[in-house]
């Protein structure tokens, strides 16, 4: 097991939530895509509302899909806030 996955086990087991069911690489991934083509702090508020979706009945592949597509399709204008200490 690596660490992710021990604190995925320990997060689930906190929560009580199936951890077989969390699908980490695509929240990687989406996070990755976020941080690097929107700005930085866009990533964990996205993996939150990418779990509110899920939590009601959304599919995880989905919307990590619609997500993904729409951070690789923002405008790179948009993307940068010069105000913003932590943009990339």
């Amino acid at each position: 097991m690596t660490v992710m996955d021990d604190w995925v086990t320990a997060v689930c087991a906190e929560l009580d939530l199936d951890p077989s069911a969390v699908p980490v690489p695509a929240v990687l991934d989406l996070a990755r895509d976020v941080a690097h083509q929107v700005l930085r702090p866009g990533a964990p508020v996205t993996a939150y509302l990418f779990g509110l979706a899920v939590g009601r009945g959304a599919d995880p592949a989905d919307v990590a899909a619609r997500l993904g597509a729409l951070a690789g399709s923002w405008p790179v204008e948009l993307g940068a806030d010069p105000a913003d200490p932590t943009a990339p």
